[in-house]
């Protein structure tokens, strides 16, 4: 026998190293392998791997398509060439890569989704994956002496980015929240079973993303939480007056600045002034309680669930859903084990899609990856923006030649109808009347499209019931359908959405001429150049505001980025043209509203018919943006001088008063 000496026991810095890559190569059997290659490529420079057998097949169908549509074999040659160039990168022995331009990006993003992107989408894709830079270059030290302090209304998603990126670029600001915390719409909405219909991965900042989220379609704790501590970590909650409101703002044209009166919390009235207003209080923020006759005179609790009373219990008692919605989809499964009864009154159905990853966790396994993987969270992210976003545009172009537009608006739509409708009988096979009542007849995307929570399976519930009319009055605890269906309840829940087309209300905002933004707008009528800014309102901008929404689909926050970007824009240039106030030009206003008009005519939302939150009593589409998320992001992305009247400053306009 030979004495061989023992091999020299590792460095701790090695067993470490030797443990992640165990960690490693268990995870990435339970990879994302379309993300997983755009990853390896991307950290290689090896663009000729998008063209050998680790190619993606196209995915059918919803899901994430997990192992690409290669076979076992190349499965697992990927996860074996992953490990190692992961390794090599996490030990600095990986020579750096080319930095990925935005062209780079949409080849490694077409390849790995088995289709291609459209080139207009590159440079908006290459800022959400962050080779390029959205963030705003910002104010030198002597610059910040100038700017202009910002009065921000609101902590949802579109106040705190703007917080967040205001300070990033050296303007000073303060925020007012009504509520008692930060969150927005996620503070509020408080119901069982509330949460996102837009994967969460991608209904998250940019700049914030989070590896961890422990489902694919979070519950509104989880999103609030998140808001919470994005606040934390920006520094944004110290600027925050919780419990106050802006009950009007008259703009002092003398003065350049904004007169605000605020209401705290005690009834009590503070007066201030600011240069600059951004609202950033959103659609989705004063619930929409219907007129219904005896409403009043029922002796049981009767919640909004946008108003949600949390010491409520439903447990064994007879509850009346009024609307069938978003967020009624979410309610009723939420409640369906609990309620000894639940009638649900529908005025219309809606198109409801499949996802398996509804209400599935996601596995650890994943979490792992997207924490140590670099890169990784990104290309997942940059998938789902385009399978939800504008990968679903086409279809709801209206074609004029389409043979049958009651029911569909083109090939694509016709298609996406077949494959619902299909859907929605194999999951009431065997019940002929609850498929009467809940296949639509008009197209999928006219009205918004829902996820199905469990929808369907509580339907199929002995103790659920669907009316297919809407609920004409109470008389006690009796509730009474249009077409004399009646029920004993001892709750009755709203479900009927927001005001979505009082946009800032109840705010009165009072331009240069004296007029009001809802002398302006009318009731329900609002519009502004690119959704921010309108004639005679100098220094105000408003995020999501009119024609903002992405009714095709996609991530609110993403459009949210754009907006606080393109505001951004305006005021460094106030601060460094020397400027006292920047003003939307009437005729940039009409100009672009003319064309926004034409655009929607030839959108799904125009047509016959239809009947939904998004349109004025005059039938004009007030919320939604006809265009895609990338047609907007060039729209947005330099903001047109040309488009504004500057006025030079006439006073220091940089501290709050």
């Amino acid at each position: 026998m030979h004495n061989v000496a023992p091999p020299p026991q590792p460095a701790v810095g090695d067993v470490a190293i030797d443990q992640f890559e165990q960690q490693l190569a268990a995870a990435l059997e339970d990879a994302h392998l379309p993300s997983l290659l755009a990853v390896v490529v991307q950290l290689t420079g090896d663009m000729s791997l998008l063209d050998g057998p680790f190619r993606p097949a196209r995915m059918r169908g919803p899901g994430d398509h997990d192992t690409a549509g290669l076979s076992t074999e190349v499965q697992s040659g990927l996860r074996s060439l992953a490990l190692r160039v992961l390794m090599a990168h996490r030990r600095g022995e990986l020579p750096p890569a080319p930095p990925l331009s935005a062209e780079g990006t949409l080849t490694i993003l077409s390849t790995c989704l088995g289709e291609e992107v459209p080139a207009i989408e590159a440079e908006m894709f290459a800022e959400e994956l962050g080779v390029l830079s959205r963030q705003t270059p910002a104010l030198t030290e002597a610059e910040r002496q100038h700017a202009p302090h910002v009065l921000v209304i609101g902590t949802g998603f579109s106040g705190l980015c703007a917080a967040i990126r205001l300070a990033e670029a050296g303007v000073t600001y303060s925020v007012i929240e009504k509520n008692t915390e930060i969150g927005g719409t996620w503070q509020e909405n408080v119901y069982p079973g509330c949460g996102v219909d837009t994967p969460v991965h991608l209904y998250s900042f940019s700049f914030a993303q989070r590896a961890d989220w422990p489902t694919y379609f979070a519950h509104q704790a989880e999103v609030r939480d998140y808001l919470v501590d994005v606040a934390a970590s920006h520094g944004v909650r110290e600027h925050v007056r919780f419990e106050t409101e802006l009950e009007s703002a008259d703009w002092d044209d003398s003065a350049q600045r904004w007169s605000v009166r605020l209401r705290l919390a005690d009834g009590a009235v503070e007066e201030m002034t600011v240069p600059v207003i951004i609202s950033a209080v959103g659609l989705l923020n004063r619930p929409a309680y219907p007129t219904i006759p005896g409403l009043d005179g029922f002796d049981g609790p009767v919640l909004h669930t946008g108003a949600w009373d949390t010491s409520v219990d439903l447990t064994g008692k007879r509850v009346a859903v009024i609307g069938t919605g978003a967020s009624a989809m979410q309610l009723v499964p939420a409640i369906v084990d609990t309620a000894a009864e639940i009638t649900i009154f529908q005025r219309s159905p809606h198109w409801i899609v499949p996802n398996p990853n509804t209400n599935a966790p996601v596995t650890e396994a994943k979490k792992f990856l997207m924490e140590e993987v670099p890169w990784y969270v990104g290309w997942y992210r940059l998938r789902q923006a385009w399978n939800f976003g504008d990968r679903l545009h086409p279809m709801l172009i209206i074609d004029p030649d389409w043979p049958d537009s009651e029911r569909s608006i083109n090939a694509d739509n016709e298609r996406h109808r077949v494959f619902l409708t299909k859907y929605i009988h194999q999951k009431l096979a065997g019940r002929p009347d609850l498929i009467e009542k809940c296949v639509p007849t008009y197209p999928p995307y006219g009205k918004r499209p829902l996820l199905d929570h469990g929808w369907f399976d509580a339907l199929l519930r002995e103790h659920v019931t669907l009316v297919a009319d809407g609920l004409t009055r109470v008389e006690g605890n009796t509730v009474v359908a249009a077409g004399g269906e009646t029920a004993e309840v001892d709750v009755i829940v709203l479900a009927t959405g927001f005001q979505t087309l009082d946009m800032l209300g109840p705010m009165r905002i009072t331009g240069r001429s004296g007029t009001t933004l809802r002398e302006t707008w009318g009731p329900d009528d609002a519009r502004a150049l690119l959704g921010m800014t309108v004639p005679d309102f100098p220094n105000l901008f408003i995020l999501y505001g009119p024609n903002t929404n992405a009714g095709h689909g996609g991530s609110h926050v993403l459009s949210v980025e754009m907006q606080v970007r393109y505001v951004l824009q305006l005021l460094l240039r106030m601060t460094r043209d020397g400027l006292g106030s920047v003003e939307c030009r009437p005729e940039a206003y009409v100009a672009y509203n003319e064309e926004l008009d034409a655009a929607l005519a030839r959108s799904i939302w125009s047509h016959d018919g239809m009947n939904t939150y998004y349109r004025s009593a005059k039938g004009r589409i007030v919320t939604n943006v006809p265009w895609t998320n990338a047609e907007f992001w060039h729209r947005t992305a330099v903001a047109d001088p040309d488009d504004f009247i500057l006025t030079a400053a006439t006073a220091d306009i940089s501290p709050e008063s």
